[in-house]
């Protein structure tokens, strides 16, 4: 009795380790919050007039599927990098918890499900987020340890569940998901250069080159985060033009975008880590605050 009670109790562990093991493999945070985008993207569509909770659940586990193998792919190809930096070294990949089998298989019958998922909404939906794939996976992930340009480029596959979204609610490309795709395009960059910012050097040690600038952490990279949040303010009032949403939503928005740039010109003036922590903090406000106040205060056509 008590062997088996202890037996029972190993296999729970291993389960229990094997759960986060892909939890760590699939970006859980990340995945989900690129999902919640294109969910809110979805309903900001015009064509979406009342909230239909099967579509929604549906399209969030296509999203989480395709997402989940990117990043998973990612995870595969950058094991080597991974392990010898800090805050990667702990990926089941990496850490030589899970084989490179194991993980392939798991991101194609992911991406694939994922695929096949979206396809239920209509042929566009499911053409972008395979494209989104592809264009994460297997062009910006080694394009990284090449040239900083790869963060142009894996702009446009964080940007593209806007997109996806959009394509979903609406069966076709209008200039609402384009602008929701800009607003997201644009807030990749101080985000994403703040984070590099604080890891620098474990992403210099791997080999990765991210910052704008060849000498890292220089005054330069701080004005392009600068530039690209100021970019922020006229791609946010487009979606009041368009009668996407409200008076509300915009001056929401307006201040969410200039106390981002607040942050990125403090980063520039101090020129620290703690500076670039508080640009990435507020980057992970802005979205969120930015996608929910368009969606509370959505325009019924």
């Amino acid at each position: 009795m008590i062997q088996q009670e202890s037996v029972k109790r190993s296999e729970s562990f291993a389960i229990a380790e094997k759960l986060r093991d892909y939890k760590l493999l699939i970006k859980f945070n990340l995945s989900f919050m690129v999902v919640f985008s294109a969910v809110i993207s979805f309903l900001l569509a015009p064509k979406v007039v009342a909230y239909d909770w099967k579509a929604i659940i549906l399209f969030f586990i296509g999203g989480m599927l395709v997402t989940s193998s990117a990043n998973a792919i990612n995870q595969i190809e950058e094991k080597d990098t991974d392990a010898r930096m800090k805050r990667t070294a702990n990926r089941p990949i990496a850490a030589g918890r899970m084989s490179e089998k194991e993980g392939w298989i798991f991101s194609f019958v992911a991406g694939l499900s994922g695929v096949l998922i979206l396809w239920h909404f209509n042929f566009l939906t499911a053409s972008l987020a395979a494209f989104s794939l592809f264009l994460y996976a297997f062009i910006y992930t080694p394009l990284k340890k090449i040239s900083s340009v790869a963060v142009l480029v894996g702009a446009i596959p964080g940007a593209l569940p806007c997109l996806i979204g959009w394509a979903a609610g609406n069966d076709s490309l209008t200039a609402g998901g384009w602008i929701l795709f800009a607003i997201q395009f644009f807030w990749q960059f101080p985000h994403f250069w703040a984070i590099a910012w604080i890891a620098h050097k474990d992403y210099s040690n791997a080999g990765f080159k991210l910052l704008p600038s060849k000498e890292g952490q220089t005054k330069y990279s701080a004005i392009q985060a600068i530039l690209y949040s100021l970019l922020l303010l006229p791609v946010g009032v487009l979606p009041y033009f368009f009668d996407m949403s409200g008076m509300i939503s915009l001056i929401i928005v307006s201040i969410a975008n200039l106390l981002m740039i607040m942050q990125c010109v403090r980063l520039y003036r101090e020129m620290s880590v703690q500076a670039a922590r508080r640009v990435m903090f507020s980057s992970y406000i802005y979205l969120p605050v930015v996608l929910l106040a368009l969606l509370a205060n959505k325009v019924s056509v």
